[in-house]
């Protein structure tokens, strides 16, 4: 079972890697960028305080949990248990996958950028659903993000799955926890204004 699931990710990996083109490589290898996403971040950073003022800081604070949380358990907790090549260093398939401006590091399961977008991503939306669920559209951005990944060569499918899974559980947790210690509620109960 475990060699099905693996062939088929090497298929897909190198199905989704075969449409390369110059302005694409381009186009994928900045949207990878997390530099690129600055005006993104700094929207997002607008709206928690516009909407939430003094009550802005602990939201940061359990938002940039959610990610660090995300990120060290993607890059440092399971990349290193599993092992798993990143497709551009897997030796069975390594000639055909086509790479932009390098591989990144030896192993990729799970994907960083997929835990850590997807962190965002739901820990945003969770923060601002009952307002305008029109913040769903963040979930677009993650999986462009993670299939820029896949695009680049530097991931199979199933690390972005795997991590975006990640992110999105430890975002849901985070949030909760949030939700329990009651310092969002006094705010939604306040403010009725819509983005």
């Amino acid at each position: 079972m475990l060699e099905k699931l693996d062939q088929l990710d090497k298929e897909l990996l190198l199905f989704f890697n075969s449409f390369h083109t110059s302005f694409l490589d381009t186009l994928m290898f900045y949207i990878s960028k997390t530099a690129f996403w600055i005006p993104l971040y700094a929207l997002l950073l607008f709206l928690i305080i516009k909407f939430y003022k003094k009550g802005a800081v602990i939201i940061l604070i359990f938002l940039a949990l959610s990610v660090t949380v995300a990120d060290q358990m993607a890059s440092t907790v399971m990349k290193p248990y599993f092992k798993r090549y990143r497709p551009c260093h897997e030796v069975s398939i390594m000639e055909e996958v086509h790479t932009v401006n390098g591989c990144g590091g030896k192993f990729g399961f799970v994907s960083s950028h997929a835990a850590n977008t997807f962190a965002v991503a739901t820990f945003v939306t969770l923060l601002f659903w009952k307002r305008n669920r029109k913040i769903g559209w963040l979930y677009l951005w993650a999986l462009l993000v993670s299939f820029s990944r896949v695009y680049l060569g530097r991931h199979y499918p199933g690390d972005i799955l795997a991590g975006a899974l990640l992110g999105i559980i430890i975002s849901v947790l985070l949030y909760l926890l949030y939700s329990a210690l009651g310092t969002n509620k006094a705010n939604w109960l306040k403010r009725e204004e819509y983005f």
